[in-house]
């Protein structure tokens, strides 16, 4: 943070819109903005729903935290394309993700993707 110099003392400068000194309303903005902060990293995030989920268990499928980092990676991708619905071949696991919400609607292993047809896909990425 900038700070300036004040009667020999060195004084934080005051951010746009927070007061230096602490009152209520300082709590509030920090309260508002801590809040801003979290929906921000929520929408970094990918979701697995409750389908996916099930499909994942039933296939034996794992995802580590680093193989959700480089999904969302993908789904940023494809946002940055203007998708929508789209079709993630990463590995030997297709995951059907809607790109708004973030979200893994399903996950299909190689053996079930066999002669199987995705619908509803407006792009698809191969990782």
């Amino acid at each position: 943070m900038s700070q300036e110099w004040m009667f020999g003392v060195r004084q934080p400068l005051p951010v746009k819109g927070y007061p230096v000194h602490s009152n209520g309303k300082q709590a509030e903005r920090s309260g508002a903005f801590q809040a801003e902060l979290n929906k921000q990293l929520r929408q970094t995030e990918v979701i697995v729903s409750q389908h996916a989920k099930q499909r994942l268990e039933k296939r034996h499928i794992r995802l580590d935290d680093s193989e959700l980092q480089r999904i969302g990676d993908a789904i940023d991708r494809v946002a940055a394309k203007g998708g929508k619905e789209s079709l993630i071949l990463y590995k030997d696991t297709a995951f059907v993700v809607n790109v708004k919400n973030r979200t893994i609607i399903t996950a299909v292993d190689s053996q079930s993707m066999r002669e199987n047809v995705f619908t509803n896909i407006d792009s698809a990425l191969i990782l």
